[in-house]
């Protein structure tokens, strides 16, 4: 098996504005594992909040590149096993086991979920993101799009804007990156209308501290994202959300998502999959797990301007899975 990678800057079609920051662009590392003339391709993207160096990441895929390319060709959960041994981050953890699926499934001529025996009865619509910006900008572009399911971006409360959006007959959820404060998010479970938003994702800063004033049995659907990284925070968390965002790199991949999407359905967690701002190859990746969750927020390749694969598509929310073997993806450039 060869291991190689390379760094690809995608260029954004709009600025990518969130509480964190405004972004023009997102730089990705994009590693390839190969055997037998087929080969497998995985993502993850360099966040800033999430401090992530992705010539760190190479400087560590330099260090366990002749141990990786030792390995013996095993099913995917051996091989994660062997990818927890070497202590990567997340991120980094996340690409290889994704190449190493869509690897696999290439060597087999099988799918993902005919891997793993996941029927395809019904799939979630993608939301798509607004950015921040004031409400009627923010209101314009949602009333101009073709698609159903709206993300919308907020970078502090603002109650008028609140008031403004749930107004609007259209299907929206709110996410704030963590930039509500306590009183602002009682408030929230204090108004009914508030149950309008499909979901409230991560009010407040990640924290015990935050989370703890919210409560998963009111009529807001708090979702954490940032609070929630790995399946180990799940029952610390069920008292006071909802649902959950579940993203590849967070978690480490694959393999462990297919475990927490398990034990959060034992906790009547209401699940989404997610992404970062990533090419077809992230979102492929995470599309797969689309037949096992609620709600879909994988709008990432619809907002860069030079995608590279091919694959999974996301077309106004839609998601159309690809038929190819492994995650189905191809590059095209």
């Amino acid at each position: 098996m060869n291991l190689s990678w390379q760094i690809v800057r995608f260029e954004l079609k709009e600025t990518f504005s969130i509480s964190y920051g405004n972004y023009s662009f997102r730089e990705a590392l994009i590693v390839s594992l190969e055997s037998h003339h087929c080969v497998g391709y995985g993502e993850c993207t360099a966040i800033d909040y999430y401090q992530i160096n992705l010539h760190d990441f190479i400087l560590q895929l330099n260090i366990v590149k002749d141990a990786i390319e030792n390995q013996v060709l095993h099913h995917p959960t051996e091989f994660y096993l062997f990818l927890q041994s070497l202590a990567l981050p997340s991120f980094l953890r996340s690409a290889l086991d994704c190449a190493y699926w869509d690897l696999f499934g290439k060597l087999e001529n099988k799918s993902f979920l005919a891997l793993n025996a996941i029927a395809v009865k019904q799939l979630p619509e993608s939301s798509i993101t607004i950015s921040v910006a004031s409400v009627a900008t923010q209101i314009q572009k949602i009333k101009a799009s073709s698609w159903n399911r709206f993300k919308v971006k907020c970078h502090h409360f603002n109650q008028d804007a609140i008031t403004s959006l749930l107004e609007l007959d259209y299907n929206i959820a709110l996410d704030s990156n963590g930039s509500f404060q306590k009183e602002e998010c009682t408030w929230l479970e204090n108004n009914s209308a508030i149950e309008k938003f499909t979901y409230l994702e991560q009010p407040m800063a990640k924290g015990s501290d935050n989370y703890t004033v919210l409560h998963s049995d009111g009529i807001a659907n708090w979702m954490a994202d940032e609070d929630c990284q790995d399946a180990s925070s799940l029952e610390t968390l069920q008292p006071y959300y909802k649902s959950i965002n579940i993203k590849l790199v967070k978690c480490g991949g694959l393999t462990p998502a297919l475990q927490m999407i398990g034990r959060a359905r034992q906790l009547n967690f209401g699940i989404m999959i997610g992404c970062m701002t990533e090419s077809t190859i992230g979102i492929s990746a995470d599309a797969v797990l689309a037949p096992l969750v609620d709600y879909a927020d994988l709008d990432g390749a619809n907002l860069i301007a030079n995608d590279i694969a091919s694959g999974t598509a996301i077309v106004n929310g839609k998601i159309q899975l690809s038929e190819r073997p492994g995650l189905g993806i191809k590059l095209i450039n």
